[in-house]
């Protein structure tokens, strides 16, 4: 049984159809990578998966049943963390308070354990120097690295990460890709959209493309990389 599963899920914005009808399945500890053009309606896959936006139509499933009326919270509190494309931290607070308030209030831990649960991911993620900084003074790499800590600090079996490379340098994307790699040993299953491409072939099992809210292709990375359309579509290179 897939932990994720998504069943012909659909979504549209007026008349324009964002999601078509897309099915997929993620196995425990597995990575799989989405890919797609700008536009192509990955966030908005992500956002039916969190719950940041209801389906139109479809079903998604989370260890093995129908969440798709349950509120974002309640999805965290199951255990899916998710980072987004724009980091989006508690500025005023430190990057210590961000992670106390993700553990007690997105994992549902008691407080005395969100402080360990903080402390333990702030060595984790190589933030520890940087616990008392105020949030909103961190720099892009430490940004992105505390909006991954703040999803991990919610002890998630289902980890969703939005570009979460996007921006960062050539060294910052491997220290980046290091991380979650430890993180992948451990066995969190992880789905991962990326424009970052190399980063996300390191890592990635699998690969999902969509375009226009339609899957385009979906296998191993050498199959998808090496299929025409995603060629063409995504690279803009004719086979």
């Amino acid at each position: 049984m897939p932990l994720l599963a998504l069943h012909a899920v659909s979504k549209s914005y007026g008349a324009l159809k964002v999601i078509d009808g897309i099915s997929l399945a993620v196995g425990e500890g597995e990575t799989l990578g989405i890919l797609g053009p700008n536009g192509a309606g990955k966030t908005t896959l992500f956002n039916l998966v969190s719950g940041d936006a209801r389906v139109d139509a479809g079903r998604v499933q989370y260890e093995g049943r129908d969440v798709t009326g349950l509120p974002p919270h309640a999805r965290c509190r199951a255990g899916m963390g998710r980072s987004y494309q724009v980091p989006q931290p508690f500025g005023a607070m430190t990057v210590f308070e961000n992670l106390v308030v993700a553990a007690c209030f997105g994992g549902g831990q008691a407080e005395r354990a969100a402080w360990r649960t903080a402390h333990e991911v702030l060595e984790e993620t190589a933030l520890l120097p940087r616990a008392n900084t105020p949030a909103g003074r961190l720099p892009l790499l430490d940004r992105k690295r505390l909006e991954l800590a703040r999803a991990l600090a919610t002890r998630p079996r289902l980890l969703l990460l939005d570009e979460i490379a996007g921006g960062l340098t050539e060294q910052e994307a491997q220290l980046l890709v290091a991380e979650l790699r430890r993180i992948k040993a451990r066995g969190v299953t992880m789905v991962w959209i990326e424009h970052v491409v190399h980063a996300l072939l390191s890592l990635a099992d699998r690969l999902f493309v969509i375009d226009f809210g339609r899957k385009l292709a979906e296998g191993t990375p050498a199959a998808v990389m090496g299929h025409p359309e995603v060629r063409r579509v995504y690279m803009g290179m004719e086979a």
